[in-house]
């Protein structure tokens, strides 16, 4: 078809159909008759269907796509050159009202379902609207020749963390768009260290590279927004010699809509969406901002949640505060939460058998977190297993309870911990023994709940030492959006 816009009628009828449909095969005879009086007929497949109508070929779908028709056979009247109304399968009446013919398909049934369009085929409208150009993808294109390996030439170009990606194609990134109402062309932000401008087309990149589906991208711009605001501090976290990266727990009814795992081995390896959330987040950092190992990312040794660190909050208990409602977030809401984390640390307590008995033995073993006589200095996020939490429940204890009484026990006496005390050199500065000291700021520290049903094991997430700057370094929230 020479162009689709030559084949609409000004005033008149236009159907849309395809031989591989019972229902436009019923309907053929009466699409002959009608186009003998002006009516076009459109075919998808086979160009001389409907015989008798002088059908025109829609080969490439452009009229299907640009006419949204989603099911054959479709029968659109236009008047002074705008579509004035549509039957969509074969309703005898509605055929009848549209072409104001009182006795067309008198032999046919009342009534029959259409079939779906080629135009709505599995992967096909994210195809069109790339030919077409409604979706514009402005990132530079690379071209791999045929007898180059994708692979290869994206670890060539640097653009990956060390595994395999999968390559962003026009369709692939075209489809990621397709999970957030977001314009491609929108500036999430500029991400740290080169303060590099990061469209929602760039973030799509990245998620199609780490295998996201569509369905966790905005999950993905939520995180990378969330790294971006003031109090995080995302650019010390890329340069610190520290062993901490970007932590994310996600919150709400996100987790389960997209298969989160807040459950069996959840800081582990396994579930899609935990695993490429996190890696999509890296991917930006290091592709989009210049985030590289050996460049700006200083890490002496690093730690393998660098790859990804993502996980949903266990919310199945509701007498339990969601850490994002903690942390501001209505309830009800999708948010996540970034902290500064090194590597998961174990926790192992399997006598405690009172909230007061676990908290002293959590106490204990939290405050060894970075060193026994740093304070003030880092964070921690506690994860609590099933089987500790029901320990603290079966006592009325909540978010609150735990978090009060974990606080309360993290104190020490000035003297034990200043420099030289105990015969260790490390600690704080002389001159406040006699203050009573907490083990860490309180906004860095973090309570969550994960993991499976049977082991009484719980795991610390040790924090960034930078959290010792007040109101620069924080744990951050940010809702999630569309």
């Amino acid at each position: 078809m020479a162009g689709w816009r030559d084949a609409l009628p000004s005033n008149g009828l236009l159907a849309v159909v395809k031989r591989d449909c019972p229902t436009c095969v019923l309907v053929a005879p009466v699409l002959a008759e009608l186009a003998a009086e002006g009516t076009v007929a459109v075919t998808q497949d086979d160009p001389a269907f409907p015989e008798g109508a002088d059908p025109r070929h829609d080969g490439d779908l452009e009229l299907s796509y640009r006419l949204d028709i989603e099911t054959v056979p479709t029968l659109i009247r236009f008047s002074g050159g705008r579509e004035a109304g549509r039957a969509i399968g074969w309703n005898k009446a509605e055929w009848r009202a549209l072409t104001g013919r009182a006795e067309l398909g008198e032999s046919l049934p009342e009534n029959r379902p259409g079939c779906g369009s080629l135009s709505v085929e599995f992967g096909m409208p994210e195809r069109l609207a790339v030919r077409f150009g409604d979706i514009p993808l402005k990132a530079r294109r690379i071209t791999v020749e045929d007898h180059d390996d994708p692979m290869e030439a994206a670890f060539n170009r640097g653009w990956t963390d060390g595994l395999p990606i999968v390559p962003p194609t026009d369709l692939r990134v075209a489809r990621m768009l397709a999970g957030t109402t977001r314009a491609a062309d929108e500036i999430v932000g500029e991400i740290p260290p080169n303060l590099i401008p990061c469209t929602v087309e760039k973030a799509a990149i990245n998620a199609v590279m780490a295998g996201c589906r569509p369905e966790y991208f905005p999950t993905v711009l939520a995180a990378v927004e969330a790294a971006l605001m003031p109090g995080f501090s995302m650019h010390g976290l890329l340069c610190t010699t520290h062993f901490a990266g970007p932590v994310i727990i996600v919150n709400g009814p996100v987790a389960r809509r997209i298969g989160m795992n807040w459950g069996l081995n959840a800081l582990g390896q396994g579930n899609r969406a935990n695993a490429t959330i996190g890696r999509a987040f890296q991917l930006i950092v290091r592709n989009v901002g210049g985030g590289r190992p050996g460049e700006i990312d200083r890490a002496a040794l690093g730690n393998p949640g660098k790859y990804t660190f993502c996980f949903a909050e266990d919310e199945t208990d509701p007498d339990w505060t969601p850490l994002s409602v903690a942390r501001g977030i209505p309830p009800g809401r999708s948010a996540v939460t970034l902290f500064h984390g090194e590597g998961v640390s174990g926790f192992v307590d399997q006598k405690s058998r009172t909230a007061e008995e676990l908290t002293t033995s959590l106490a204990h073993y939290l405050w060894h977190v970075n060193h026994p006589k740093l304070c003030e200095f880092g964070g921690a996020l506690l994860v609590l297993s099933p089987e500790h939490y029901l320990i603290y429940k079966s006592e009325g204890w909540g978010r609150e309870e735990i978090h009060n009484a974990l606080w309360t026990a993290l104190k020490r006496p000035g003297r034990d911990v200043v420099r030289g005390a105990g015969g260790l050199a490390e600690g704080l500065e002389p001159g406040r023994e006699d203050e009573i000291i907490d083990k860490f700021r309180e906004p860095t520290f973090l309570i969550t709940r994960a993991g499976g049903p049977a082991g009484l094991f719980s795991a610390v997430i040790g924090g960034w030492t930078g959290m010792r700057m007040t109101g620069e370094v924080d744990p951050v929230t940010k809702e999630i959006g569309p």
